[in-house]
């Protein structure tokens, strides 16, 4: 599911090529000089290798990540609204804050994340892997968790209103309402 992935330094967005983009933004994450934030809305990324990448920040709203590696990537505050993360590997990332609003992440590899905060309003997660991740005060409503795996996930404090859970394991999962 997640081989054959296509190298940063191969993929173009506007005549730029993504390394470029991503080293500039990972500047602009450490407030250092020449940095600029990824501006990488509505950008095809499909199946493109961003493990560990710092995307603190960045806006990826409406971006296509299908079957994208985002191993360990840094997505804190990052912009997800809309984005195509269909069977994409997010196993380990920090998505603090992120927003994932409107989000289709059906069949993606969340284990072990970090997802304190992260907004999923309307997001689907059908069929998604989301073992051992922590989604304490995170924002679930409405949102679409038919068949996935929440085994050992922590939804400590987390808004599930509205939110599709047919079939979904939460055997093991912590769920606490304060």
């Amino acid at each position: 599911m997640f081989g054959g992935l296509k190298k940063p330094k191969s993929v173009r967005i506007l005549g730029k090529r993504l390394s470029d983009i991503l080293e500039a933004h990972e500047r602009f994450a450490r407030a250092a000089e020449g940095g600029s934030r990824a501006e990488l809305a509505g950008a095809n990324l499909s199946r493109v290798d961003l493990s560990s990448a710092v995307l603190t920040h960045a806006n990826l709203a409406g971006a296509r990540l299908e079957g994208a590696s985002l191993r360990e990537a840094k997505l804190a505050s990052a912009d997800l609204s809309g984005a195509k993360l269909r069977n994409a590997d997010l196993r380990t990332c920090d998505a603090t804050g992120a927003n994932f609003s409107g989000a289709d992440l059906t069949g993606a590899d969340l284990s072990g994340a970090e997802l304190f905060r992260a907004d999923f309003t309307g997001s689907a997660l059908r069929q998604a892997k989301v073992r051992a991740a922590n989604f304490r005060q995170a924002i679930l409503r409405n949102a679409d968790l038919t068949g996935a795996d929440l085994n050992v996930a922590s939804l400590r404090q987390t808004d599930l209103e509205g939110a599709k859970l047919e079939g979904a394991d939460l055997q093991t999962s912590i769920i606490r309402k304060v």
